[in-house]
């Protein structure tokens, strides 16, 4: 595809990176049938392509509409085209330069309410007071609005965090929502991992990892985010932690991508590069495990453990290119899987899209969760806590974090 930036952005960093994205794209149009807003809405604005257009159009200089805006706040960035692509357009990062330029450009600025609730999705989610509020909530949930209500999971006290200390360690990364949401997904994964004889460490300092930031048009706090990771993080790599382990597969996706994000900070670079080359989701390190996990789980027969629909989060199989690695070790613990049709689609949470775009997030996880309950399974597990929050909100069968059942199973 090509084009001419305009002299605002033409010298960037985010100019340049744009056009060589924008120079991939042949049009050939692939990435709509497998984009979930042009299969509710049919509208070729609402699919990659036309998004890409409308990109390609702002940055050579053309007006800015709050429905070029509407259009790009429709994307949940799931990166679903990305897997689609042949000609390996990095829609992902495309998009985040067009909302930062649309948003900075607009004829018309948002309203009142929506700038004030971004503003508090940006500063609520990764504030240190987030788990009081989830706590607080917890105890009134019954008395919340439905709405609400949905976005509040019960409380549920998590297992006791193994105590003993291993020759190996790795760091796991707590997050800003997960810790007070979820908390037994950590300490189940540390659990899986004290018996394979490695120590998971939480490191206190580190906090969010910057996606909540960043996908809301804030890069410069998701940039702080990463730094204030790395800072807290990196004592534990000189004293020689193996691995950085993720739970939450839309963090995981994030952080792996820090070497992209710090790629012109001097002072941050290298060590962003280092952390990014050491972040592995969970399911990876189990896999290089999987002699030692063997040996505990024995010759577990197929559908022992139960019966479970499992949805690989969009930024597990799109973001991340992880496919497959769950379901082979959900399998060897004695789990049957059921199947599941069209996998590949986005279940609708997305991070804040959720909240900023409710009656399309609706209608995805009517289309997910209808799809995951077509083979009757007991429960449904998946891999990023948005996920699950959001399935469980529409669903009676219990939806839990894979690791969580592993654990179980290991008890």
């Amino acid at each position: 595809m090509q084009t001419e930036l305009a002299d605002f952005i033409k010298d960037t960093p985010e100019g340049r990176e744009a056009e060589a994205i924008l120079r991939k794209c042949v049009h050939c149009g692939f990435c709509t049938a497998t984009c979930p807003t042009y299969q509710l809405l049919g509208d070729e604005l609402d699919g990659p392509r036309g998004r890409i257009y409308l990109i390609k159009q702002m940055l050579e200089g053309a007006d800015v509409t709050s429905k070029t805006r509407l259009h790009l706040d429709r994307c949940l960035t799931c990166r679903n085209c990305e897997s689609t692509c042949p000609s390996g357009v990095e829609y992902g990062k495309l998009i985040d330069i067009g909302r930062l330029v649309a948003e900075r450009r607009v004829a018309e600025p948002r309203g009142d309410r929506e700038r004030i609730t971004r503003w508090a999705l940006r500063k609520g989610l990764t504030s240190p007071w987030f788990g009081t509020a989830m706590k607080l909530g917890q105890r009134v949930r019954e008395i919340l609005p439905e709405a609400l209500r949905a976005k509040v999971p019960h409380a549920v006290a998590p297992p006791p965090w193994p105590a003993a200390a291993h020759g190996r360690r790795m760091l796991a990364l707590g997050g800003c929502v997960q810790p007070a949401m979820s908390p037994s997904i950590n300490a189940s994964t540390a659990r899986v991992l004290d018996r394979l004889g490695i120590q998971l460490i939480e490191a206190p300092a580190a906090g969010c990892c910057g996606a909540v930031s960043h996908h809301l048009n804030d890069h410069d706090a998701g940039r702080d985010s990463a730094r204030n990771n790395i800072d807290a993080w990196w004592p534990y790599v000189e004293q020689g932690v193996e691995a950085l382990v993720m739970t939450a597969s839309g963090c995981g996706v994030f952080v792996r991508e820090y070497d992209h994000l710090l790629q012109h900070d001097a002072a941050y670079a290298e060590k962003a590069r280092r952390i990014a080359s050491m972040t592995f989701d969970v399911s990876e390190i189990l896999a290089r495990e999987k002699d030692g996990l063997q040996a505990i789980l024995g010759d577990a027969r197929p559908g022992s453990a139960g019966r479970i629909a499992f949805h690989p989060p969009c930024t597990l199989q799109h973001g991340q290119k992880i496919r497959g690695v769950t379901e082979a070790l959900l399998l060897a613990a004695g789990f049957e899987l059921v199947p599941v049709a069209d996998s590949h689609f986005c279940c609708g949470s997305a991070g804040t899209y959720s909240i900023l775009q409710p009656e399309l997030s609706v209608r995805l996880r009517e289309n997910k969760l209808a799809a995951l309950a077509e083979a009757a399974p007991e429960a449904i597990a998946s891999a990023n806590i948005g996920c699950i929050t959001h399935l469980q909100a529409g669903t009676g069968l219990p939806v839990r974090h894979w690791v969580e059942l592993l654990d179980r199973r290991l008890s």
